[in-house]
């Protein structure tokens, strides 16, 4: 089944209680169709309850008769646009009755945003937010594979909170998935420059680069980020770890740079393990290292302590866990 559920998902935070208080709101509309209100919310009630247990065929037609019968039911399209959604089976794209689910999502994610636009209630907010991404997913690669129109919803995004950098990730893989790499390059780091002190852009601007074969700007991005949070252990680990990487899968490096990297992922993990000594994780990576590093030494003399260092570092890995497990401090 189709999920669209996550943390921030707006039916994990307007479940139960809130749901309620969205009925409950809406016996203070003004109008004189009182019938058609009534209606509405019986059925939008009931539309919840399918919702919630992902019975999103009975919540769709539940919610069709809501807006039908008081079209101004604003919250009821996003909910609409939604249940299409988790009726639309990627697998079956290509077949009429399936890709209709996602045109009749879209229609509704377009009127949820439409028509929430300028709200300035909290539930309001986030569901006109909720509408956007979740429109811009629905143009995505696995759905209608229409970027095009992805970006324009993308920019308006932007345009409403110039300073999540989310929106600027969004936009930057628009680009980069078509192969505009300068716009992409230029996304992520405005991303960077709205939001300097948030970790993610650093690391996401470090993927990015690292996607492109620029391992020194990846480099670069993360060593900016461990600048950010000096005190944060998982910054230095995944300096080192992104040495490893590279020096295991990139064929075209000389040995000299690969130990270059190597000793320079060991600096990172000393700096990871002094900051958290029993961080299991960095301490493999170190013992990883040190095996990539005998491995490119001449000496046999050299490469038996190198490994033996190693070894010792993957039993105390190794011990680490089990007292971990055990609850033992």
């Amino acid at each position: 089944m189709q999920n669209h559920r996550s943390k921030g998902d707006p039916m994990r935070s307007l479940s139960g209680a809130s749901l309620i208080v969205v009925v409950v709101a809406l016996t203070s509309m003004a109008g004189c169709a009182q019938i058609g209100r009534l209606k509405a919310m019986r059925a939008f009630k009931e539309a919840n309850q399918a919702y919630q247990i992902q019975d999103y065929k009975k919540a769709a037609g539940l919610y069709e008769e809501s807006v039908k019968a008081y079209p101004e039911l604003n919250y009821a399209y996003f909910y609409l646009g939604n249940s299409y959604d988790n009726l639309f089976r990627p697998g079956d794209k290509g077949k009429p009755e399936n890709d209709v689910m996602m045109e009749k999502a879209v229609k509704n994610y377009l009127l949820s945003a439409e028509r929430l636009a300028g709200a300035t209630g909290e539930q309001e907010k986030v569901l006109a937010k909720r509408s956007l991404e979740y429109l811009v997913a629905a143009y995505g690669a696995d759905k209608l594979n229409a970027p095009d129109q992805a970006e324009p919803v993308v920019q308006k995004m932007i345009q409403m909170d110039p300073t999540e950098p989310t929106n600027y990730f969004a936009l930057a893989k628009i680009y980069e998935d078509a192969g505009a790499y300068n716009e992409a390059e230029q996304m992520y780091l405005k991303a960077k420059e709205v939001r300097p002190n948030d970790p993610t852009v650093y690391t996401t601007l470090a993927g990015y680069y690292n996607r492109q074969g620029q391992f020194d700007k990846t480099i670069q991005a993360l060593e900016e980020r461990a600048q950010k949070e000096p005190t944060n252990p998982e910054a230095f680990h995944t300096i080192a770890s992104y040495y490893w990487d590279e020096t295991r899968g990139d064929p075209k490096l000389r040995d000299s740079e690969k130990k270059d990297f190597v000793l320079k992922g060991l600096q990172a993990s000393d700096k990871a393990i002094q900051l958290k000594p029993d961080y299991v994780d960095a301490i493999v990576f170190k013992g990883l290292l040190l095996r990539q590093q005998a491995l490119l030494e001449k000496d046999p003399a050299k490469q038996k302590s190198l490994i033996d260092e190693a070894k010792g570092l993957s039993e105390k890995a190794n011990d680490l866990r089990r007292k971990q497990s055990a609850g033992v401090s």
